[in-house]
């Protein structure tokens, strides 16, 4: 069964909201000078180029030597360790196809070098190293039929079966997919009847929300319950993924009360909403929360933009004198844009790509998170394009049915005006500046959340370098314990207990630098679940007796989980 196609209509009435539409974004543009944008980098590069005509020159014959050497026998180029398109062993075995690889890898090599001699600014030579990086990938020779052997021999082995197969699953990905090869089999998944199954109902719902309140699984519950903040880009059951793998499943069976939120899918309708909007509608939730548990504090846990955005509403609340947060969680969330610094490619991963989905998106008032799913694909386009360009063309092969992908592509949209506020609170670095971002007429500063934080990064994470992460430690005014995972940007939150290769590190707790945290930090095998739960533990109001039913006479169960938001068509 698939999923439902969302009405037309939000459920509720624009009147009924408790608050107006942000008439301005909440962060002002004009604070700081926006960055160049990528034509004006382009140009950057033609100038360069011109103005040193010797650079090009010297690394093509740097690469004409080395594809000399190729020739003969004596290049010792190797792929990197974690580059698969090379892990057959006929690239080693046969000649032609070693000199072929090693070939492609010193063309790619000086290529990369010539973009870091041209006297660019960082900005600048991160957008022509991924720019040149695009070009040489596509053009690897693993992405055609007579430049990979796994592909020739099922070939032959099929009798070309697999490319009348694939020539008929790369039709259906233009006209189903926006051209890009498929990362899952989607047919195996269904929301609601193989994901997001931890039982609960539905508490509150507003225009731009609905909020899951789970039946506890343990006959007594911590006096202090979680409500979680899910990005607003794709929904929210990367939280309660399949039964075993779902961080939901385990915390209610650790004993908390847990409540998330599940956005509504906006459309250009919805253009209007900021993050001022969201904001307000979570405050408005969490009074809900606070009433249904009879709490007076929560733990606030979110991830990502949703970790901004948590973040965002934990100041507003200590604006007002709001004590309402008893800790906060960040996971693989960047709130401190100058941590970027130190990586010119995390600078472009994590400030231009809403950017650039903007421009691919157009003015339609309403961003499509397919856009933005293309644009973090080509960041990452030999794991996320062509090696299903391998797997779905080449190989005829089906993608793979793993859930977290299917999530992945089971996108949402963003408003208009809450992206233009994401922007602007990237370029102008809102969160880390005291009166930064204004909320409600009220100038917040993240220094005023004196509770504890709980803040993880990803080792291997594209999107939000953990370096970024830790960071975040310095702009709170309460105590932070920082956790680094060994895994990358979404795997850093689905990590079940029993991954053989899962691990984290926990560090000193005085505040010092990232690679300061590394050198004196303790590793501890397997996923960091348990410690964030045994963390949650001590900071919550003593155990009481687990109520029979979700919901209150005030905020009654409107429906079960997931909900109904989460069924909507992206």
């Amino acid at each position: 069964m698939k999923p439902r196609r969302a009405a037309a209509k939000p459920a509720v009435p624009q009147s009924e909201l408790p608050f107006t539409p942000a008439a301005e974004p909440t962060v002002p543009a004009a604070e700081v000078p926006r960055p160049a944008r990528l034509p004006a980098s382009s140009m950057a590069l033609v100038k360069a180029v011109l103005q040193h005509p010797g650079k090009p020159l010297e690394a093509y014959r740097r690469a004409i030597a080395e594809l000399l050497k190729v020739a003969c026998g004596r290049s010792d180029i190797e792929p990197l360790s974690n580059d698969r398109r090379f892990a057959d062993p006929v690239w080693r075995e046969s000649p032609f196809y070693q000199q072929l690889m090693q070939g492609h890898l010193a063309v790619a090599r000086e290529i990369q070098h010539l973009a870091g001699e041209l006297g660019l600014g960082p900005r600048d030579e991160a957008r022509a190293r991924m720019m040149f990086g695009l070009v040489t990938d596509m053009l690897a020779p693993t992405n055609t039929l007579w430049g990979n052997p796994a592909a020739l021999k099922r070939t032959l082995e099929t009798g070309g079966r697999n490319l009348v197969t694939g020539s008929l699953q790369m039709f259906e990905d233009w006209r189903n997919n926006g051209g890009l090869p498929a990362s899952v089999d989607r047919d195996s998944f269904d929301v609601g009847e193989t994901l997001a199954l931890t039982p609960g109902d539905v508490v509150h719902r507003s225009e731009l929300l609905e909020l899951i309140q789970y039946r506890p699984q343990t006959p007594t519950v911590h006096g202090t319950p979680l409500f979680i903040v899910p990005p607003q880009i794709n929904k929210y059951y990367l939280w309660d993924l399949a039964p075993g793998r779902s961080l939901i499943e385990f915390l209610v069976q650790q004993g908390f009360q847990v409540y998330v939120v599940s956005w509504f899918n906006p459309s250009a309708a919805q253009s209007d909403w900021g993050l001022e909007n969201y904001v307000l509608a979570l405050e408005e939730a969490m009074e809900v929360a606070r009433s249904v548990s009879k709490a007076s504090q929560l733990h606030l846990l979110g991830a990502c933009s949703g970790g901004i955005t948590a973040a965002t509403l934990g100041a507003h609340l200590a604006a007002q004198g709001k004590d309402w947060v008893r800790s906060l969680t960040l996971l693989v969330a960047v709130l401190d844009v100058t941590a970027f610094a130190d990586s010119a490619m995390g600078s472009f991963m994590h400030l231009e790509t809403l950017e650039l989905a903007r421009m691919m998106s157009g003015a339609t008032g309403a961003l499509e998170g397919q856009d933005l799913a293309k644009v973090f694909a080509w960041l990452r386009p030999n794991e996320l394009v062509w090696s299903y360009w391998v797997n779905n063309y080449l190989l005829g092969k089906k993608p793979p049915a793993f859930d977290i992908l299917y999530w992945n592509s089971d996108t949402t949209r963003l408003p208009a005006r809450l992206h233009a506020d994401f922007i602007n609170l990237l370029e102008t670095n809102g969160l880390a500046r005291p009166g930064g971002v204004k909320m409600a007429g009220r100038s917040l500063d993240l220094r005023q959340l004196r509770c504890d934080s709980y803040i993880l990064g990803g080792r291997t994470d594209h999107i939000t370098p953990w370096e970024g992460c830790y960071r975040t430690r310095a702009l709170l005014g309460g105590h932070s314990d920082f956790v680094l995972c060994s895994s990358g940007h979404v795997q850093s939150i689905v990590s079940p207990p029993g991954n053989p290769k899962a691990s984290f590190l926990t560090g000193p707790q005085a505040d010092g630098t990232p690679e300061e945290f590394e050198a004196h930090a303790s590793a501890t095998e397997g996923s960091w679940w348990p410690h964030l739960a045994e963390w949650l533990a001590g900071r919550s109001a003593a155990r009481k007796r687990a109520p029979k039913a979700t919901g209150s006479r005030a905020h009654p169960a409107i429906c079960p989980a997931p909900g109904t938001y989460v069924r909507a068509a992206a």
